[in-house]
């Protein structure tokens, strides 16, 4: 029987409760030498869903996983329906309030590293640089077969050919640009392969059941050793791939702290967590920073 990689997490112990004050937050970044880990909570306010937050997609959609995705020909046709239609909402999406902090903060020399656990590329439209994307980013394309790389956009213009007419109504889109489309809308979607060499082409990004490649955890546990401080931003660390720099750093005795607006995986080893909107709390700690936010970011 395959086993189904956690999704969920419930709490099994009391944990500290969260505070409305960011001060503790303003002090690190007034340190310097803060690591930014950034979550899909960070992009709620862009327009993109969670996936456990207050109706996130967890309580009405199942992500991909690897196993199924490389092992059934027709789950890589309804994913690729689904994230031709999701991507045309996704790729629109643009920088919020707190993307554009974070970049700020790193502009004034605040931080040391970001690394996203975030698919969407919203950091960079913002203007943060050398940011470490732990899941990959959709909008590139990988062929499993020979490891070409390609633009998505290209992909898009590919599949919208071979589905002239495909113009279905989705119920919700996803964190991961999945949209919600049932069996009978999914149809009989084409999906085209690799144009190099005819193998099945998948988003450059980690799915769930799949392994982050171990260079890129290893790159950011060096982050984590020479932080001075770690601020996580709209994460639930459900997961292990971010919940490990986490320990990492509590272990090493280096402050944690987080703004989700819900309890989260790794509150027993934060210093603090800041129960409020992302936007809300990163504009409000820019302001006693005396930092101000661009109004307008580059295009994804």
């Amino acid at each position: 029987m395959r086993m189904r990689p956690t999704l969920s997490w419930t709490p099994a112990e009391d944990l500290p409760p969260g505070t409305t004050s960011p001060e503790q937050v303003v002090d690190a970044l007034s340190a310097g030498g803060v690591l930014v880990l950034s979550g899909a909570g960070i992009s709620t306010e862009s327009g993109i869903p969670d996936y456990r937050g207050e109706g996130g997609s967890l309580s009405r959609h199942t992500p991909m996983t690897y196993q199924d995705f490389t092992a059934d020909a027709q789950a890589r046709r309804r994913y690729w329906a689904r994230s031709h239609l999701g991507w045309r909402t996704f790729g629109r999406a643009r920088p919020n309030a707190g993307h554009r902090a974070v970049a700020a903060f790193a502009r004034h020399g605040l931080l040391s590293g970001v690394i996203t656990q975030n698919v969407d590329g919203l950091h960079q439209a913002a203007g943060s640089e050398g940011v470490v994307e732990l899941h990959g980013n959709l909008g590139r394309v990988v062929c499993l077969s020979c490891g070409a790389s390609s633009p998505r956009h290209e992909l898009a213009r590919r599949l919208a050919e071979a589905n002239a007419g495909f113009e279905p109504v989705a119920a919700a889109i996803n964190p991961d640009g999945d949209a919600d489309l049932t069996d009978d809308q999914v149809g009989d979607f084409r999906v085209v392969p690799c144009t190099v060499c005819g193998g099945i082409l998948k988003p450059d990004v980690v799915f769930f059941g799949e392994a982050v490649p171990p260079p890129r955890v290893e790159h950011c546990r060096t982050l984590v050793r020479e932080a001075a401080s770690l601020l996580v931003l709209g994460s639930s660390l459900t997961v292990m791939s971010g919940l490990r720099f986490v320990r990492q750093a509590d272990q090493a005795g280096t402050p944690v702290l987080i703004v989700n607006r819900d309890p989260t995986r790794g509150d027993r080893h934060a210093l603090t967590r800041v129960a409020l909107p992302l936007g809300t709390a990163l504009t409000t700690v820019a302001g006693r920073l005396g930092i101000l936010l661009d109004d307008e970011a580059a295009p994804v």
